[in-house]
C-alpha cells in the first residue's frame, strides 16, 4: 500500500474520500487524487516515511519554508532553521514530527519557528500524526504547520531587528525564568570575553560575581512577578575573573499569549564613565583647595619679596613678577584645558618644567648663593598628556614648602635632583634651612599631599614616601619613564 493511501485512512474528511476499492490502477487513481486535494490546501502539509524522510510536501508548506527540500533525502523538516518559542536554535532531530515518530504519538499544537533562507523568521503550531498500515505498523507520519497570524512578521523587519542586536555594542542576553542563558549576543562576547558557545545554558549567575548573586536572584523572582526593574549599576565578571562595572537594563520576555517566559538583561560598560566622573570630582577638589590656598600663596610670596626688598617699589616690583610666574604655573595645571592661543599643552623637558612651576618663589637676590633652589639633573623630555600632571606635583611641593618648610624660613632652600636608571626616573626633594621638624602636621596630610600621591602612584604606577626629619624634609619619588613622555 502506498504513503498516500495510508495517509487517506488516516486523515481522511468525512464525506470527501470514499473506502478505496482493489486494483492497482484504482490505488494509483486514489493517490492522485488524494495529492491533489493536499496541493488545494491553503494549509503547509507534508509527510515523512517511518525514519523521517520527506515523501510530500504542498506548495503552502515551500512558502512557509521558504525553500523546497529533496524528497527521500531531507528528514523530519523542511524548513531551513528551526528555533524553540523562547529563541534557542532547535535540531530537527528535536522537531514535532520528529518526537511525534520517535514516540510514536500525535503532537498536537507544539510552537516553533522556522526561519527561511533570506532571515526572515515565521511562528508556527505543528499538528502531526504517526501513520499506521492495518496491521498496526508505523509507516510514516504527516504534519500540518499552522502560521500564529498574531505573530507574523515581514521579513525585512525580523531581519532588521536581529541585525540591530547582532551589532550592539551593548551586551544583550536573555535567560529563561530559571535563569539559563539562551540567547548571547557579539556585544556579550566583546565585553565578558566568553564566546557564545560557552554559555549557552549555563546559569545567568556564572559570570556574575558571587557576592552578587542574590541581586540576580531579585531580579529573576520580581520578573516572573511581571514588576518593572529599573535600570541600576551594578558589577559582571569577564572571563579571567577581572571584573566590569555596567549599566544593566532588565526587562521580561513574553509569549504570543502575554505569558512571561524569560528575561533579557542588556548590559553597559560604564568604566571609562566612571573614571571621568571621578575626574571632575577630582578636579573640582582640586579647584576648591586651590582657592583656599590662593591668599595663602600670595601672602607667602609678599613675605618672600618683602625680605629682601630694599624699597616699596623693589617689593612691588618683586611681588608683580611673582605673581606672573605663578600665574604661568598656573597655565600649566590646568588639566583639560588650553593655553591662551587654543593650543593644548606641547612637550616640555623636566627641568623647564620645574623651573616654570618654582620660578615664583626665586628670590633674584640670592642667585649668588643658588637662591632657594637647587636643580640638578639630566635632560628628560614629559610628554604633552604628562606635562599637568608633573606641574601639579611640583606646584603642592613648592606650596607646602612655603607654608610649612624650608621656603617659609630666611635662608632656607630646596635641592631637587634627579637621574633616570633602568628606565625609571628618581627623584629626590631636599629641603634645608627650614624650621625644625619632628613629622608630618595634619594640615601636611590633607588634600594636597594626597592628590600628591594619586598623581605619583595611581596615575603613573610609581612610588612615593616622605622622610620627615628634624633638619628637614626628604621626598623621594620613582615614576616609569615611559609615562612621562606619552
Amino acid at each position: 500500500m502506498s504513503m498516500f493511501n495510508e495517509i487517506s485512512d488516516s486523515v481522511r474528511p468525512a464525506g470527501v474520500l470514499r473506502p478505496l476499492p482493489a486494483g492497482d490502477r484504482v490505488l494509483r487513481d486514489g493517490d492522485l487524487q488524494f495529492r491533489e486535494l493536499l496541493e488545494a490546501l491553503p494549509a503547509a502539509v507534508y509527510a515523512t516515511d517511518a525514519e523521517g524522510r520527506i515523501t510530500f510536501f504542498n506548495e503552502a508548506a515551500a512558502d512557509l519554508w521558504g525553500c523546497r527540500p529533496t524528497l527521500g533525502k531531507n528528514d523530519w523538516c523542511g524548513s531551513w532553521r528551526l528555533y524553540w518559542p523562547d529563541g534557542r536554535p532547535m535540531r530537527h532531530d528535536e522537531c514535532p514530527m520528529a518526537v511525534a515518530l520517535k514516540e510514536a504519538r500525535p503532537i498536537h499544537g507544539a510552537e516553533a519557528a522556522a526561519e527561511r533562507p533570506d532571515g526572515s523568521r515565521v511562528q508556527f503550531l505543528a499538528n502531526a500524526t504517526p501513520l499506521r498500515d492495518r496491521s498496526g505498523a508505523l509507516t510514516g507520519a504527516v504534519n500540518m504547520l499552522t502560521e500564529i497570524a498574531a505573530r507574523k512578521r515581514s521579513g525585512p523587519v525580523t531581519r532588521q531587528f536581529a541585525l540591530i542586536v547582532e551589532s550592539s555594542e551593548d551586551a544583550i542576553v536573555s535567560a529563561d525564568l530559571d535563569g539559563n542563558i539562551r540567547t548571547w549576543n557579539p556585544g556579550a562576547e566583546q565585553l565578558f570575553g566568553y564566546m557564545a558557545e560557552e554559555v549557552i545554558g549555563k546559569p545567568i549567575t556564572f559570570y556574575i560575581p558571587t557576592d552578587r548573586h542574590g541581586e540576580e536572584s531579585d531580579i529573576l523572582s520580581r520578573i516572573r512577578r511581571g514588576k518593572c526593574i529599573d535600570p541600576y549599576e551594578t558589577v559582571r565578571q569577564r572571563k579571567g575573573r577581572s571584573l566590569v562595572e555596567v549599566s544593566v537594563t532588565a526587562s521580561a520576555i513574553k509569549n504570543a499569549e502575554g505569558r512571561i517566559i524569560g528575561v533579557s538583561e542588556i548590559a553597559r560598560d560604564i568604566t571609562e564613565q566612571r573614571r571621568a566622573q571621578e575626574q571632575q570630582n577630582l578636579l573640582l577638589r582640586e579647584m576648591s583647595h586651590r582657592v583656599k590656598n590662593l591668599f595663602a600663596v600670595a601672602s607667602g610670596l609678599v613675605t618672600l619679596s618683602a625680605r629682601s626688598a630694599r624699597t616699596p617699589a623693589d617689593m612691588a616690583e618683586a611681588v608683580r613678577d611673582r605673581l606672573c610666574a605663578l600665574a604661568r604655573a598656573h597655565g600649566l595645571t590646568r588639566p583639560g584645558l588650553i593655553d591662551g592661543d587654543g593650543k593644548p599643552c606641547q612637550d616640555t623637558t623636566l627641568h623647564a618644567l620645574v623651573q616654570t612651576i618654582l620660578a615664583p618663589y626665586v628670590d633674584p637676590q640670592r642667585v649668588e648663593d643658588h637662591g632657594f633652589f637647587i636643580i640638578t639633573g639630566p635632560c628628560l623630555p614629559i610628554g604633552g598628556n604628562a606635562v599637568t600632571s608633573i606641574a601639579l606635583v611640583m606646584h603642592e611641593l613648592a606650596t607646602n614648602a612655603a607654608k610649612y618648610g624650608a621656603l617659609s624660613s630666611f635662608g632656607g632652600y630646596i635641592h631637587i635632583d634627579w637621574s633616570v636608571q633602568k628606565d625609571e626616573l628618581l627623584l629626590t626633594w631636599t629641603e634645608h634651612g627650614g624650621p625644625s621638624l619632628d613629622g608630618p602636621t595634619e594640615r601636611r596630610e590633607g588634600f594636597g599631599n594626597s592628590l600628591v600621591r594619586r598623581i605619583v602612584t595611581g596615575q603613573f604606577g610609581g612610588q612615593l614616601s616622605y622622610d620627615w626629619k628634624p633638619d628637614g624634609l626628604i621626598i623621594r619619588l620613582s615614576v616609569p619613564v615611559e609615562r612621562l613622555t606619552m
